[in-house]
């Protein structure tokens, strides 16, 4: 939890920008995994953290600007609920702390929006995620499922976009707090990664640091020796001399704030010549990018620029041919690199995305494609000082893609398919990091890791010596 100036100043900003109205926030509840009080690990909503503060089960919150009040609706836990889980604050101390001074009965939000609702008066809601959240706005507005879904107010999103975009002082030292025990996380893959492990033994390694840090991973981590699988979470495999592991992991503090860090290593001490190859490949492609990042440059165009980087690198290697601009204008390039180049990050690994990448990475001048290779590209807006995002270019050789485009007799005026063939079981490559928009550029969040081929080989080499 933030000073309470911290979100006071948020709901202050939140007000100016919508003017009038109600405004409600829904906290998540508990989910049961297979009975009620066996519960998954809990995860406050994202928007009632950046706004609220409190994470506990069973909240709602309202702003009600036309009559200037800040309500948490809850209720204190009843003695059998401390016995389970001892004295806590009561939720009236804990609203105290950002800033709102009003707490009523959970039962009594229903009357106060059915209140609203009569009077005409117009209330704001973000697009909901959970199914128990729909069933909420369902009774709370006597919606069906798909009403409710057709009321979502944009101009909150937007509102809410415009403020979690730009990350304050405090934000940006939890977030940098996450990324720093990512970095650990990656570390310790990279450290004790050796043929007869298995993928699981590499991932409760790292699930392992990123749990004695902070709350939890950000995401499922991916350890797979299956690169060219973009999100693999099959963690089965053993490892094997020859192999790569791709390791994208995200340690989450317990403010809920995310980091998200990608490298890729050989099982070997050193990479194959045809592993390096690639891999400074995507290295290049990820200096360019680097080197783009600052305020009012377009993220579509980083993006553009880093697939006509790995477009000459393969050219290079005799694995494509022709234009390199005309090969990425033709999308020859989502032959090897399928997804975007980066998201923003903050509360969420991919900041936001519930509300939807219409609004989050993109504007009414900037839209989003939904072509294969970019409708993935999360990211495509005018960056701004204050965002944080990730750059994570890519190589991988996905055989299923590369029979079907052949199938269809696509790129071959950039292809060669023929030489393609000793790729088709090499797998896939990412390298990724966190970076904050400042003044002038851009900065790298976190301590460095090792990054180019030469750092990860001489960090490979030194650790076996030890």
């Amino acid at each position: 939890m933030f000073a309470k100036q911290e979100y006071v100043t948020r709901r202050e900003k939140l007000k100016e920008l919508l003017g009038d109205g109600l405004v409600l926030f829904l906290g998540n509840d508990e989910s049961g995994i297979n009975f009620k009080h066996n519960t998954y690990p809990y995860r406050q909503d994202s928007s009632f953290i950046y706004f609220f503060g409190l994470q506990i089960p069973g909240l709602n919150a309202i702003m009600d600007l036309d009559e200037n009040k800040e309500i948490v609706f809850g209720d204190n836990l009843s003695i059998d609920d401390i016995v389970f889980t001892g004295p806590i604050e009561s939720l009236e101390e804990q609203a105290q702390k950002v800033g709102v001074h009003v707490v009523n009965p959970a039962n009594s939000l229903e009357g106060y929006v059915g209140d609203a609702i009569a009077k005409g008066r117009q209330i704001h809601y973000l697009p909901p995620y959970r199914p128990e959240h729909v069933l909420k706005l369902s009774e709370l507005f006597k919606l069906s499922a798909t009403e409710v879904s057709k009321k979502i107010s944009t101009n909150l999103i937007k509102a809410v976009v415009k403020l979690r975009s730009i990350k304050s002082t405090a934000e940006i030292e939890e977030i940098e707090k996450a990324v720093n025990t990512t970095v650990e996380m990656q570390y310790k893959a990279m450290e004790i990664a050796e043929a007869g492990m298995t993928e699981a033994d590499l991932f409760g390694a790292v699930q392992n640091i990123a749990m004695a840090n902070g709350n939890n991973t950000s995401f499922p981590s991916i350890v797979t020796i299956d690169g060219q699988i973009l999100h693999n979470h099959y963690r089965g495999n053993l490892l094997k001399e020859g192999d790569m592991v791709l390791c994208d992991c995200g340690a989450e503090n317990f403010s809920g704030y995310a980091g998200d860090l990608t490298r890729t290593f050989p099982v070997n001490m050193t990479f194959s010549v045809k592993q390096k190859e690639i891999y400074d490949i995507v290295y290049s492609s990820y200096k360019t990018a680097v080197g783009m990042l600052k305020p009012n440059q377009l993220f579509r165009n980083v993006h553009l620029a880093a697939c006509k980087d790995i477009v000459v690198g393969l050219m290079e290697l005799g694995l494509m041919k022709g234009d390199a601009d005309k090969a990425v204008e033709a999308g020859a390039h989502t032959l090897f690199f399928q997804c975007g180049l980066g998201h923003m990050m903050g509360l969420d690994v991919h900041d936001m995305e519930n509300l939807g990448e219409q609004y989050v990475g993109y504007t009414n001048e900037i839209q989003q494609s939904k072509d294969f290779g970019f409708k993935s590209l999360r990211l495509g807006r005018a960056l701004e000082e204050g965002m944080v995002l990730t750059v994570e270019p890519g190589i991988y050789f996905i055989p299923e893609l590369i029979e079907l485009r052949k199938s269809e007799n696509k790129y071959f005026e950039f292809v060669n398919y023929d030489k393609l063939e000793e790729y088709k079981s090499f797998g896939g490559i990412r390298v990724e990091d966190d970076f904050l928009i400042t003044k002038n550029g851009s900065r790298l969040l976190g301590a460095k890791l090792p990054t180019t081929s030469m750092e990860i080989e001489d960090f490979r080499i030194s650790k076996t010596r030890l």
